[in-house]
C-alpha cells in the first residue's frame, strides 16, 4: 500500500515536471524553434485546430521560421492566428509561404520572460507540494484505519518528502536552464 502511494506520487510529480518543460518550450528565446508556434490554434472551416494540422513548420535559420499551409485558403487564417497570439511576431507572406523573422529579444522582454519562467516554475512546485499533501493524507488514512504502524507512517512521510525535494530540485534546474537560455544573446 505504501509503495503504491509513493509510486503514484512519483508518477504525478514527474508529470508536473514534464508539463513545466512543455510549457517552457512555448516561450520565445533568441533562437527559432518550431515548438514556438505549436500551441497556436487556427480557425479551420469553423473549428480551431492546432497549427501543425493545417501547415508544416520549418526552421530556415537561427532567426526565422517558414510556415507552409497545405491549402491556399488557410494562409490568411494562419496569419491571423500568429497576429492574435501573445508571441509578438509579425508574419510576412509570399504566395503560400509565411515567413516569421524573430527579432532579437530586448532586455526588457528578456526580463519579462524571465519572470514568466519563474512564475511557471513556482506553479509546478505548488503542484508537486499538493501531490505531497495528497500522499501524506493517504498515509494518515492508512494509520487511522490501523493498516500501518506509526513508524511506517513516519518512514513513508519522510520518503514522500525526499521525493518532493528531488522534484523541486528538478524544477529549479529546468527553470535555471530556461533563464540562462533567455539571457544568452
Amino acid at each position: 500500500m505504501l509503495d503504491e502511494i509513493k509510486k503514484d506520487a512519483s508518477q504525478r510529480m514527474t508529470k508536473s515536471v514534464e508539463a513545466l518543460q512543455h510549457e517552457l518550450t512555448k516561450l520565445r528565446t533568441g533562437r527559432a524553434s518550431a515548438s514556438l508556434v505549436d500551441h497556436l490554434k487556427v480557425n479551420y472551416y469553423g473549428s480551431d485546430v492546432p497549427l501543425s494540422q493545417v501547415a508544416s513548420v520549418a526552421v530556415t535559420d537561427a532567426r526565422s521560421l517558414t510556415i507552409t499551409p497545405w491549402e491556399k485558403p488557410m494562409v490568411q487564417a494562419v496569419e491571423k492566428a500568429i497576429l492574435a497570439s501573445d508571441l509578438g511576431l509579425t508574419p510576412n507572406t509570399a504566395g503560400t509561404t509565411i515567413r516569421i523573422n524573430l527579432p532579437p529579444l530586448t532586455e526588457e522582454r528578456r526580463k519579462e520572460l524571465g519572470k514568466r519562467v519563474a512564475a511557471d516554475g513556482e506553479d509546478a512546485k505548488i503542484a508537486v507540494r499538493n501531490i505531497r499533501r495528497d500522499a501524506i493524507q493517504q498515509v494518515k488514512e492508512l494509520l487511522k484505519d490501523k493498516q500501518i504502524t506509526e513508524d511506517d507512517q513516519r518512514r513513508a512521510e519522510e520518503d514522500v518528502q525526499k521525493l518532493t525535494d528531488r522534484f523541486v530540485k528538478d524544477i529549479d534546474e529546468v527553470v535555471k536552464a530556461k533563464e540562462q537560455e533567455l539571457l544568452a544573446i
